[in-house]
């Protein structure tokens, strides 16, 4: 479903779930501005009007939902890979990064009743050819930044929606972790009690990051424990 503004995808998708308004068959909720887009941890997402692919997905409910962050962040990888970006990667838990610049953001948004999942919603903004960022967001870039080009929307939005198809019923942990942003060597992240400098050992099927430092120390985090210092 296609829809040329709204506040947030997110918010409207769920406003239609609840009125029983959503169409039966439907999974996808994309559009071309969004007023009031949203974040992590309730951060804005800024979108120049008609420059971004912003959209949300209804997704089946499942126990294990980390592996909802996992799946969604590998489509929108693969989604780009016919650009060939080899600086693209993974930050984890799902934002997608080129070099140390953020080009996407997931939000994943679960109903819960009870202990059952009823939904999970996954709100996707994607920078494609916006090229003037205004928010304060420190380090925001476009895919016509990093090529040059302008590029066409709804097939980017084709191959995401095929993909989507693709992850939910496979296993991209392999090609997660083969792909998260700063997976090699040591860099400085901060914790609770301090700036340290560690390498990524693995990312468990819970969500935690496990980081080895320097000292040969294993540590794990949920996420908002550790933060990379970009």
């Amino acid at each position: 479903m296609y829809i040329k503004s709204t506040n947030s995808t997110n918010t409207l998708l769920k406003e239609l779930l609840a009125k029983g308004e959503w169409p039966e068959n439907e999974r996808f909720l994309y559009a071309g501005y969004q007023t009031a887009g949203r974040g992590q941890t309730g951060n804005g997402w800024e979108s120049e009007e008609g420059k971004n692919l912003l959209c949300s997905i209804l997704l089946p409910p499942t126990k294990n939902l980390y592996f909802l962050n996992i799946a969604v962040s590998v489509a929108v990888c693969r989604a780009m890979s016919e650009l060939r970006m080899s600086e693209l990667g993974i930050k984890w838990p799902n934002d997608i990064y080129w070099n140390d610049k953020k080009l996407a953001g997931i939000l994943l948004e679960n109903a819960i009743v009870g202990s059952e999942v009823k939904y999970s919603i996954a709100g996707i903004g994607l920078n494609v050819n916006q090229t003037v960022f205004v928010s304060d967001a420190p380090n925001p870039v476009s895919l016509k930044q990093i090529t040059g080009q302008e590029h066409d929307i709804d097939k980017l939005m084709d191959r995401l929606m095929a993909e989507i198809d693709q992850v939910l019923n496979e296993d991209v942990w392999p090609y997660y972790k083969a792909h998260l942003y700063r997976r090699e060597g040591y860099w400085p992240y901060e914790d609770a009690n301090g700036r340290f400098e560690a390498r990524i050992e693995d990312v468990l099927s819970t969500g935690e990051i496990v980081l080895r430092d320097k000292q040969g120390n294993q540590r794990k985090y949920h996420f908002k424990q550790v933060r990379y210092i970009l």
